[in-house]
């Protein structure tokens, strides 16, 4: 059976997403890529003994990145050439797409960003509202029927005291 041919590019990426996974396994990453995972495993412990895989990679997930150094990597990749870019990618762990996630996140305006959450929020507090007042209406008719039934309790004892004595 012939191995499918797999770019040294396709492998550094693999590489790189199995490296940068949060929740999922390794078998997840390579059922993802379509690829076995024992090639997937294979090639993580070929980069691991080829010093390909250094520690930074592996503990530095693109979720840990904090926004200044994201800031830092968009201003470092702004002109770069789509080659250039998967490789200063790759070296860091990341992906392209990651970047232009991030880029995306720094052009939201804080306003319309604020105006969703506020919206977001309103429509939390309306149904907080409906359910409080569905439970207080429950709750006053309860109430009602209480008084009700204390009422006629204490006619109920005024007529049989009326008619013992």
């Amino acid at each position: 059976m012939n191995k499918p041919p797999y770019s040294p590019q396709f492998r550094e990426q693999a590489l790189a997403k199995v490296l940068a996974r949060k929740n999922s396994t390794i078998d997840q990453v390579a059922l993802e890529l379509n690829i076995n995972s024992g090639t997937l495993k294979s090639w993580l412990r070929s980069a691991s003994r080829a010093n390909k895989v250094t520690q930074q990679q592996v503990s530095k997930k693109a979720s840990d990145w904090s926004l200044a150094e994201r800031l830092l990597a968009l201003q470092q990749t702004h002109a770069l050439e789509p080659t250039e870019l998967a490789t200063w990618c790759r070296e860091r762990g990341l992906f392209v797409h990651q970047l232009t996630q991030w880029s995306n996140d720094f052009c939201i305006s804080p306003t319309s960003v604020s105006q969703h959450e506020s919206q977001q929020e309103m429509r939390a507090l309306k149904l907080k509202n409906q359910q409080l007042q569905s439970n207080l209406s429950r709750k006053e008719k309860a109430l009602a029927e209480a008084a009700a039934l204390l009422i006629l309790q204490k006619k109920f004892q005024a007529l049989l005291e009326d008619e013992e004595s």
